[in-house]
């Protein structure tokens, strides 16, 4: 018998068809219509919170079919993403099983709060990089993402929060990881050690410099090298700084079963604990939009590889060098994302059963 490639391949994909092969396992599809109808006077995007977030507005926005339709679902996430083909905003409806939901909260750093763990002075910067703009972030953390992560806690798979650095032996007593479940003793100890362990350290940096060496040949050059507009190490924060255990800020209400996620472990743990416990989807809130809420082991680049990842962009901020308030910031941020991302808003999640 000769052998025909092409009756194999005939063969093969009457034997697959529908199915798809991922990375783990063979899993089905279905074929979605890509159908884009035009939305006839389209309300601008996040423009719940002017505060915090300009709103976005683009002149075209499409209508297109649900992308996640899972079954008794009981989650429904509007979702929109940018399209430079399309030559505009495409807003998807989305349908999910909360069960299968996890709300991730990336970078929520206990800093100015409180808790012990102070910007220094006269220089040194942390998490947004001046305290005003430290409680700024503060606030919009209580009047957003708190009462946001509250209303989903009940009913999703589970609440995470990123923070910096290894699981140390304070922050094991007062957060559950992906291993460790501490008793109520363990966090009442650990919360007194806490305490104990920032108001030791002394937050205290140098100055700014009084003078700067200039060459005559590169002045710009050498300016920068010694005045740079981001310093912070040692020289302004104080030794040690940066291996204090950070704590989740007093901002958000963190429960015995939400979980803490160490950006030193590296992603794969992550990935791993919600494969394992039946995740498909995640709703991202955090800081900073520009820098962690993307890049650090919970971050979107890293997720979205795995997991349908929702940005919740009202619950995020960004950045905002030279200017009082990070509206234009957050939206550049956000829009860019959305090239590659879908973003939701607050007001755009809705569980079944929840109150109005």
């Amino acid at each position: 018998m000769r052998f025909n490639p092409a009756a194999v391949l005939a063969a093969f994909t009457l034997l697959t068809a529908g199915r798809a092969f991922s990375d783990e396992a063979i899993v089905a599809q279905r074929v979605y219509a890509n159908r884009l109808t035009p939305i006839k006077d389209p309300v601008p995007l996040l423009a719940d919170y002017p505060e915090f977030f300009e709103p976005i507005i683009e002149q075209t926005h499409y209508e297109a079919p649900p992308v996640v339709l899972d079954d008794a679902a009981d989650l429904h996430v509007r979702a929109w993403r940018f399209s430079y083909n399309a030559r505009g905003i495409i807003e998807i409806p989305n349908h999910l099983k909360a069960s299968q939901t996890a709300v991730i909260m990336v970078h929520p750093w206990g800093i100015d709060d409180g808790q012990g763990w102070n910007t220094p002075e006269p220089a040194g910067v942390a998490d947004f990089c001046t305290p005003d703009k430290n409680h700024l972030a503060a606030r919009h953390t209580r009047e957003i993402v708190k009462p946001f992560i509250n209303a989903m806690r009940s009913k999703c798979a589970f609440v995470l929060y990123s923070l910096p650095g290894n699981m140390d032996p304070i922050r094991q007593k007062l957060y559950r990881s992906f291993t460790h479940k501490p008793t109520e003793t363990d966090r009442r100890e650990g919360a007194q050690e806490l305490q104990q362990k920032l108001a030791a350290f002394k937050y205290v940096g140098q100055p700014l410099p009084t003078t700067l060496k200039l060459s005559s040949d590169k002045p710009v050059i050498d300016y920068f090298k010694q005045f740079p507009g981001l310093d912070s190490s040692a020289k302004f924060n104080n030794d040690g700084f940066w291996q204090l255990p950070i704590p989740v800020t007093t901002d958000v209400d963190v429960h015995p079963d939400d979980v803490v996620v160490y950006d030193a472990a590296g992603y794969e743990p992550l990935k791993k604990f919600l494969r394992e416990n039946g995740v498909r989807h995640v709703l991202l809130t955090g800081y900073a939009t520009d820098m962690c809420f993307c890049r650090t082991t919970a971050g979107f680049e890293n997720l979205s590889k795995h997991f349908n990842v929702f940005l919740v962009g009202d619950a995020s901020l960004a950045t905002y060098p030279a200017n009082k308030s990070p509206r234009f910031a957050v939206n550049a941020a956000i829009s860019f994302a959305a090239l590659n991302q879908f973003v939701t808003q607050v007001s755009w999640v809705k569980l079944e059963g929840a109150k109005p």
